[in-house]
């Protein structure tokens, strides 16, 4: 079982920045992979940026503003996201791709006023 609380969210001005940061309750380096994603309202949800040990990999419309990182030492993925537009308004969530299955967190809920 893998336990993901995600932090950070909160309301920015268009062109302001945050960080978002997932705590994990087992070490990252035994996850495949481990990535975050977001739901506007009334959308799907869908990928915003994924990490594993020798890659990353970013969604079309963050890529340039968004980074990804990872630290084991704290079992912690962070996103630092820059430049934000009111699109990416939504609710963010953690990944993780665990051996014994998914897991996701909670959400938090980032929103940028224009």
């Amino acid at each position: 079982q893998v336990q993901l609380v995600e932090s950070g969210g909160g309301l920015v001005q268009f062109g302001g920045s945050l960080r978002l940061a997932c705590a994990a309750s087992v070490r990252i380096s035994s996850i495949y992979y481990m990535g975050w994603y977001r739901q506007a309202p009334g959308k799907q949800r869908e990928l915003v940026a994924i990490i594993n040990s020798v890659t990353t990999n970013y969604a079309d419309s963050v890529k340039g503003r968004f980074t990804i990182s990872r630290d084991n030492a704290k079992n912690m993925v962070y996103l630092q996201m820059n430049n934000l537009k009111p699109e990416d308004t939504a609710v963010y969530y953690c990944r993780a791709e665990y051996s014994s299955g998914v897991y996701w967190g909670q959400g938090t809920q980032v929103t940028v006023s224009s």
